[in-house]
């Protein structure tokens, strides 16, 4: 499996956005302690985990301490040690995606969701930074739309899009 880690921490600074390895790393603690030090200081630090463009892991850590995650579906956790890993200790599901057409926009063009998907964790992990979990579901259950996308969305959004962008082009 192909993936790509990413850490974006927010310190006194602004955005300070760091690849990750992830293979040697063997539990969720050594994980957390690889966040911390992108921006020891940080107020909060994301990290985006894609794999092979199918699957994407957004783990949140506010002052360096309290773990949120959210996995836009479930098979990742069954199909890879890194997956396993980030997703294997969640057990609240996330909204279901059928819950996306029940509310939310008036909107009649709504784009197709991919109804295989099964996200877990905390859909809510971002709304304090803009991004409602309504927005999380639909952009991860959006058919055609990558992990890459999605990552690149909620970054421009809260104001680490030209750092992400740095990292992919490096």
């Amino acid at each position: 499996m192909s993936t790509f880690a990413a850490a974006v921490g927010r310190g006194k600074d602004g955005w300070t956005a760091s690849e990750l390895d992830l293979g040697g790393l063997a539990d969720i603690e050594e994980i957390v302690d690889a966040m911390r030090d992108v921006e020891p200081d940080a107020d909060v630090t994301l990290l985006f985990v894609e794999s092979d463009d199918q699957y994407l892991a957004v783990l949140r850590l506010d002052e360096g301490e309290d773990l949120r995650v959210f996995g836009s579906d479930s098979a990742f956790a069954e199909e890879s040690r890194i997956g396993a890993v980030l997703l294997g200790e969640i057990e609240a599901p996330a909204l279901e995606i059928d819950e996306l057409t029940d509310g939310g926009d008036d909107d009649t063009d709504k784009p197709a969701v991919d109804p295989d998907a099964d996200p877990v964790g905390d859909a809510e992990l971002l709304n304090d930074l803009g991004i409602s979990a309504h927005r999380l579901l639909a952009l991860c259950g959006l058919e055609g739309m990558l992990p890459a996308d999605v990552t690149a969305e909620i970054c421009q959004r809260i104001g680490c899009g030209d750092e992400m962008e740095e990292l992919r082009e490096a």
